[in-house]
C-alpha cells in the first residue's frame, strides 16, 4: 500500500504557501466577476473593487473576532491580515503600471501639454502638500510635520478609475492625456516629499529649505537620466534577440524592476521617475527596433499585466481599510472633511490661477473651464496613497500618535474620492457636455462611418456570391446597410451645412486639416509595414516614423501651412549628417559621412515608395471623404512632395548609380524572400507539405534574409587619383606630376545648399569639380559650373577678397588645394598654369562685361 500522506495542520498559518497561493487564487476569481458587473453598474472597476476589497476584510475582521464562528479562521485569517506591506505596493505592483502607461503613452502628444502637466504633477503636488497641512494643522492642533505628512501622502493621484470613466463615456483625448500625464509624475513628487518629511520626523530637526528643495531636484534629475539611459541600453540590446518574442517581452518585464530598486535603493534617486522615463525611452526607440507584430504582442502583454497589478493593488488595499479605520470619530471626521476641501482649492489655484497666465506668456495650450472642473473633481486618490500611509505604520521610528493620525485620514479620504467623486464623475461629464463630440467631429464621425460601411457592404455583396446566398436573404441584409450609409450621409450633410453656414472657411481648413492628419497617420502605417518587410533599416525606419509624426502633429495644429513646414523641416540635413560632413570637411574622416550619406539615399528610396501608395491611398480611399476640390489640394501637396524627394534622390543616384542599384536590388531580393516565406507558409498551412519539411526550408530562408539584411556599405570614392583623372587639366600630367599633386590636394563631398566659398572671404583655397556641379552668385543670374571646372582661384591669383558666394547645386566631388600648393604647382607646370590663366582672362572679361572692370568673379 502506499504511504499514508502527511496530514495538514488543522489551522492554516501565513507562512504556509499554500494558503497564500489559495488567497491570490481567491482573489483572482474575484476580479474576474468584478468585470462584467462593473459594466452592467456602470461603476469603473477600481471603485468596485475597492467596495468587495473593503467588504472582504470587514468580513474577515468578523470572522476571526467572533467567538462563536470558528469554523471559518483559517480561511478567514489571510484576508483579515494579509501579508501586505507598503513594500508589495511600491516594489511589486508600482512599476508595473508606471511603465506600462509609459511605454505606451504617444510622447509627441504629451508635449504638447508639458506645461500643465508638469504643473499638476509637481507643482500641484507642492500646493497640496503645503495648504493640506497647514489647514489640518490650523483645525487639529496637530504639529505641522506630521500634517505636511499627511498631506504628501494624499496629494498624489490614481487616473485608474477616471480614465476608465472617460474612455466609456468617449471623453476628449486631451482630458485623459493631461489626467494620465499628470499621474506618471505625481507619484515620484509625493514620494520624494514624504521621504523628507519621515526623515524629519524622525531626526526632530527643523525644516532646511535648501537642502530639501536640492534632494528634491536630484532625486527628480537622477531619475529622468537613469531611465533614459536604462532605456536605451535596452533598445540597442534588442538586435540582439533577431526578432525572439520571448526574450524581447523578458526585457521589457526585467527592465522597470532594475531601474526602480537600483534607483530607490542603491542610488537613493527617484525610481518612480525612472521606470516613467524608462518607458517614455523604449516606447519611442523601440518601435524601430521590434517588429510590429511583436510590438502588438508587447501591448497586449502589458496591458494584461497593468490590469492584474491594478487590480490586485486596488483590492489588496481595499482589505487593509477595515484595519487601518479603527476607531474612526467625529474629530477625524471633520479633520478629513478639513483635508477634503483644501485638496480641492489646492487643484483650483493652480489651474485657475497659475495655468492662465502661462497659458497668456503662449507656454501651455488653454485647458477650458469644462476640462478644469472635471481635473478638480477627478482627482480621485488609490494604493499609493494607501502604501504610503501604511508605510509610515509599519514605521518603528514614528510616534503612535502620528501613525493613527495618518492612517485614519490618508484612509478616509481614499474611500471619499473612490466612493463618492468615483461615482458621481460620470454625471459630471456628462452635465459639462464632455462626452459629446462638437460639430466638425460628428460631421467628420459620419463621413468615417459612411465610408466603412460603403466597403463593409461592397465586402458583404461579393461573401453573398461567394457563398451562393439566396437573392432574398443578401437583398434584405445589403438593404439595411443601404439605409445606413444613406443616414449616415444625411447627418453628414446636415453638419456640414451647419458649419458652412456658421463659418465656411474655418470648415475648409478643418476639412483639410483631417485629410492631411489622415494623410500623415496612414503614411505612418505604411512605414511600419516596409519596418514589418524588412524593406528598410532601422535608423531609416526611426526618422520615417518621425517624419510621419511630425506632419500629423503639424496638420492637426496648423493645418496645409504645418503640414508643408513640416515636410520642408524632415528634408534638411539632421544634426548627425551634419555633424559627420563636419568631420570630413574639418579632420579628413570619410566613414561617419558614408554612413549618413547611405542612409539618406535609402531614406529617399523609400519615401518615394511611401509617396507613390499615397497617391493609391487618396485616389481609393480619401475620394469618399473630401469633395474633389479639396482631393485636388491633396494630391498637389503630395505630388510637390514627390518631386522634391526625386530631385534629392536623383542627386545622390548621379553621385552614386551603382550604389543606387545595389540598394534596390536589396529591396527586391528582400521583397522575393518575403513572399518566398509566404508561399512555404500557405503550403504548410493547406498540408501540401510537412512540418519537417517546412521547418527546413524556413532555415535556409532565414540564412538568405540574414545575407540580404546587411545594407551595403558606400564607397565615397574619394582617392585624389581617380578624382585628378575626371577633371581634363590634369590628364596630361606626368605620373610624378599626378603623385604628388594627389598628396597636395584634398578630396571632399559638397552637399547641396552647401556654402563652399564665402563673398568677403580672403581666399586660402582653390576648387577643382571633379564631379557635380556649383553655382557662383552673381548680380542678375547664377553662373553653373561643373566637372572640370574651377573656383577660387582668382582672390588667390589678384590677392583680392572672394567678391562671389559659390554653393554646391548638387552632391558634388571636389579637389582643394590650400594657396601655397597652388601656387608652387602652377610654377612647376607650365601649361596648367596657362590653363588657369585663360580661365581667369575670360572670368575677367566677363566680369568688366557684367558691371565694370573692379569687379571680380571668387
Amino acid at each position: 500500500m502506499p504511504p499514508d500522506r502527511p496530514r495538514r495542520r488543522p489551522t492554516l498559518y501565513l507562512t504556509d504557501v499554500a494558503t497564500i497561493v489559495l488567497a491570490v487564487a481567491s482573489l483572482l476569481l474575484v476580479v474576474s466577476v468584478v468585470q462584467p458587473l462593473a459594466g452592467r453598474f456602470a461603476l469603473p472597476t477600481s471603485v468596485l473593487l475597492a467596495l468587495v476589497g473593503t467588504t472582504i476584510g470587514a468580513a474577515a475582521s468578523f470572522v476571526l473576532n467572533s467567538p462563536t464562528i470558528t469554523a471559518f479562521d483559517a480561511v478567514a485569517r489571510p484576508f483579515a491580515a494579509p501579508p501586505v506591506t507598503a513594500a508589495v505596493f511600491l516594489d511589486c505592483f508600482l512599476p508595473i503600471l508606471l511603465f506600462q502607461a509609459a511605454v505606451t503613452m504617444d510622447i509627441r502628444r504629451l508635449l504638447e501639454d508639458a506645461v500643465p502637466i508638469l504643473l499638476l504633477a509637481v507643482l500641484a503636488v507642492l500646493v497640496t502638500t503645503g495648504l493640506i497641512g497647514w489647514s489640518v494643522s490650523m483645525v487639529s492642533g496637530e504639529a505641522l510635520i506630521p500634517a505636511l505628512l499627511l498631506g504628501s501622502i494624499v496629494a498624489t493621484t490614481d487616473p485608474a478609475a477616471v480614465v476608465a470613466i472617460f474612455r466609456d463615456l468617449g471623453a476628449p483625448a486631451r482630458l485623459t492625456r493631461l489626467v494620465e500625464g499628470e499621474s506618471l509624475l505625481n507619484d515620484a513628487a509625493a514620494i520624494s516629499i514624504f521621504t523628507i518629511l519621515v526623515s524629519l520626523l524622525k531626526s526632530g530637526g527643523a525644516v532646511a529649505v535648501g537642502p530639501a528643495i536640492g534632494h528634491f531636484v536630484l532625486s527628480f534629475g537622477g531619475g529622468i537620466l537613469l531611465g533614459v539611459a536604462a532605456g536605451r541600453l535596452a533598445t540597442s540590446l534588442l538586435p540582439l534577440f533577431h526578432g525572439d518574442r520571448a526574450a524581447e517581452m523578458t526585457l521589457t518585464l526585467a527592465l522597470p524592476y532594475l531601474v526602480f530598486i537600483v534607483g530607490e535603493d542603491e542610488l537613493h534617486i527617484s525610481g518612480v521617475v525612472g521606470v516613467v522615463a524608462a518607458g517614455v525611452t523604449f516606447g519611442s526607440t523601440g518601435l524601430s527596433r521590434i517588429s510590429p507584430f511583436n510590438w502588438a504582442f508587447l501591448n497586449e502583454l502589458w496591458e494584461q499585466l497593468a490590469f492584474w497589478a491594478g487590480s490586485f493593488i486596488f483590492i489588496l488595499a481595499a482589505i487593509l481599510v477595515p484595519t487601518l479605520l479603527v476607531d474612526v470619530g467625529v474629530r477625524d471626521l471633520l479633520l478629513m472633511v478639513t483635508a477634503l476641501a483644501a485638496a480641492m482649492v489646492a487643484r483650483m489655484v493652480v489651474l485657475w490661477g497659475v495655468l492662465p497666465p502661462l497659458t497668456w506668456l503662449k507656454w501651455s495650450a488653454p485647458v477650458s473651464t469644462p476640462y478644469k472642473l472635471v481635473i478638480t473633481w477627478g482627482g480621485l486618490r488609490g494604493a499609493v496613497t494607501v502604501a504610503l500611509a501604511l508605510a509610515v505604520t509599519e514605521d518603528p521610528g514614528l510616534p503612535e500618535t502620528v501613525k493613527r493620525f495618518v492612517a485614519v485620514l490618508a484612509t478616509g479620504f481614499v474611500l471619499f474620492t473612490l466612493l463618492v467623486n468615483g461615482t458621481t464623475l460620470r454625471a459630471v461629464i456628462r452635465v459639462l457636455k464632455l462626452d459629446q463630440l462638437s460639430p466638425r467631429d460628428e460631421a467628420l464621425r459620419d463621413s468615417i462611418v459612411a465610408l466603412s460601411l460603403v466597403d463593409l457592404r461592397d465586402s458583404l455583396a461579393a461573401t453573398a456570391v461567394d457563398y451562393r446566398m439566396s437573392e432574398p436573404a443578401a437583398a434584405e441584409t445589403l438593404a439595411r446597410y443601404t439605409r445606413r450609409i444613406e443616414a449616415a450621409t444625411r447627418r453628414r450633410d446636415d453638419h456640414a451645412a451647419t458649419l458652412d453656414a456658421e463659418r465656411p472657411e474655418m470648415l475648409e481648413r478643418d476639412r483639410l486639416a483631417v485629410a492631411l492628419v489622415a494623410l500623415a497617420s496612414h503614411e505612418r502605417r505604411l512605414v511600419l509595414d516596409h519596418h514589418a518587410q524588412g524593406t528598410a533599416s532601422r535608423r531609416v525606419i526611426e526618422r520615417l516614423l518621425h517624419g510621419a509624426d511630425v506632419m500629423a502633429d503639424a496638420a492637426r495644429t496648423d493645418g496645409r501651412s504645418g503640414y508643408v513646414k513640416a515636410v520642408k523641416k524632415i528634408a534638411r540635413y539632421t544634426i548627425g549628417f551634419r555633424f559627420a560632413h563636419f568631420l570630413h570637411r574639418r579632420l579628413g574622416i570619410e566613414t561617419p559621412l558614408a554612413r549618413r550619406l547611405a542612409e539618406r539615399l535609402e531614406q529617399l528610396l523609400v519615401t518615394r515608395m511611401l509617396l507613390d501608395e499615397l497617391v493609391r491611398f487618396i485616389s481609393q480611399k480619401l475620394t469618399r471623404f473630401a469633395d474633389e476640390r479639396l482631393l485636388q489640394i491633396v494630391r498637389d501637396i503630395v505630388d510637390n512632395r514627390h518631386d522634391r524627394a526625386q530631385r534629392m534622390l536623383g542627386a545622390l543616384q548621379a553621385q552614386y548609380p551603382e550604389y543606387s542599384v545595389a540598394l534596390e536590388r536589396r529591396i527586391l531580393d528582400q521583397a522575393a524572400l518575403r513572399q518566398e516565406q509566404q508561399a512555404y507558409r500557405g503550403l504548410y498551412e493547406e498540408g501540401l507539405i510537412g512540418q519537417e519539411l517546412y521547418e527546413d526550408l524556413s532555415r535556409r530562408l532565414r540564412k538568405r534574409q540574414a545575407a540580404v539584411e546587411v545594407r551595403p556599405h558606400l564607397d565615397l570614392s574619394l582617392k585624389p587619383g581617380e578624382l585628378m583623372r575626371r577633371i581634363d587639366m590634369f590628364r596630361d600630367l606626368a605620373p610624378e606630376q599626378a603623385e604628388r599633386l594627389g598628396k597636395l590636394a584634398r578630396p571632399l563631398i559638397a552637399v547641396p545648399g552647401e556654402k563652399l566659398v564665402r563673398k568677403g572671404d580672403r581666399g586660402d583655397s582653390v576648387y577643382f569639380i571633379s564631379s557635380g556641379a556649383v553655382e557662383v552668385i552673381l548680380p542678375g543670374s547664377p553662373v553653373t559650373l561643373g566637372r572640370g571646372d574651377i573656383f577660387g582661384e582668382m582672390a588667390l591669383l589678384t590677392g583680392e577678397p572672394r567678391r562671389a558666394d559659390v554653393v554646391a547645386a548638387t552632391y558634388s566631388q571636389l579637389l582643394v588645394l590650400h594657396a601655397s600648393d597652388f601656387r608652387r604647382f602652377l610654377g612647376a607646370n607650365p601649361d596648367i598654369r596657362a590653363a588657369v590663366q585663360r580661365i581667369l582672362d575670360s572670368r575677367l572679361t566677363a566680369d568688366a562685361q557684367r558691371s565694370g572692370p573692379v569687379l571680380r568673379v571668387s
